[in-house]
């Protein structure tokens, strides 16, 4: 019987009725919260496909994962691109790939760990940043400042001012942050869509102020774009299960923020028919990666931009 693992931390109603789901088809592929603990190396892993919604909390289950990868395991998200994946680079990607996204700048990090001299350590660094000509380049206040690896609007500023910018950074700490242009969207055109492998798209409007998904009334050519491009995100980065968020400013979509790569699924802030619609594709998904078994990518698609 081919085994599909989930491993989760502190969501409780996507992953329950994930497994019940692939269960009740009664299809020979079975869904299981997977148990794991003290792996050795080279170990073989008794699951065919594995969904990963929390290895980037728990370091742990992503050496787990990378190590499942090697024998044969189908894990979802590839856990060498999640590993690799910041914001910055993201947004150097979209522009590549010709996605309209916010202009962006990586900073310096505030903090650094204990043995970091910075008159010895940090000597390629220029100091003091040019902090006139970073704004200026980003089109001017206001502007997005966030952590360059964070998730859940967590350490997400709107600053003002150079004064509540350098305020802001003060606080950041260890976090690497990324200062971007404030795309302001037209009105309520904004949207939210999940992504699942690397070929299904669910649009839905999104109020970002309120955490709300809203009924999809877009025009038909901004949907087909807002489609065309999640998919040409997606697929460069491999990632088959991720949402993308769009600010439409003049009718153009731009990449907010798509680097969720253990996106939200919860019914009670998604709504019942978008969480079923996550439920019951996202076994689709799986039952035909458990039956194919198709070789995770060893090499990530972007790869081709190089040089």
């Amino acid at each position: 019987m081919l085994k599909i693992g989930v491993i989760v931390g502190r969501e409780w109603s996507f992953p329950p009725a994930f497994i019940e789901e692939v269960n009740r088809r009664d299809e020979g592929v079975i869904a299981e919260y997977a148990r794991l603990g003290g792996t050795r190396m080279n170990e073989p892993c008794p699951y065919a496909v594995l969904v990963d919604r929390i290895s980037h909390e728990v370091p742990y289950y992503r050496s787990y994962l990378k190590n499942a990868v090697l024998q044969g395991t189908y894990v979802v998200n590839n856990p060498f691109m999640w590993t690799a994946d910041d914001k910055f680079f993201e947004a150097s990607l979209a522009t590549r790939l010709g996605v309209a996204s916010p202009k962006t700048v990586v900073l310096p990090n505030k903090a650094y760990v204990p043995g970091i001299v910075p008159t010895e350590s940090l000597r390629n660094l220029i100091f003091p940043l040019d902090w006139t000509g970073i704004v200026e380049y980003l089109g001017g206040f206001p502007l997005i400042l966030k952590d360059a690896h964070g998730g859940g609007w967590q350490n997400v500023s709107k600053v003002h001012s150079l004064e509540e910018l350098w305020r802001r950074y003060d606080e950041s700490g260890l976090l690497t942050m990324i200062l971007q242009e404030c795309i302001q969207w037209d009105g309520d055109q904004y949207a939210r869509c999940m992504c699942l492998g690397q070929s299904e798209v669910l649009v839905r409007k999104y109020d970002p102020d309120n955490r709300r998904y809203l009924p999809a009334d877009f025009s038909p050519e901004l949907t087909e774009r807002i489609i065309a491009d999640s998919l040409k995100l997606v697929k460069a980065l491999g990632y088959d299960m991720n949402t993308v968020e769009w600010a439409v400013r003049d009718g153009i979509p731009y990449a907010i923020d798509f680097m969720n790569p253990a996106p939200d699924m919860d019914v009670n802030s998604t709504g019942y028919d978008y969480h079923r619609w996550c439920v019951e594709h996202m076994a689709d998904l799986c039952i035909r990666l458990a039956k194919e078994q198709p070789p995770q990518s060893a090499e990530m698609r972007w790869s081709r931009f190089f040089g």
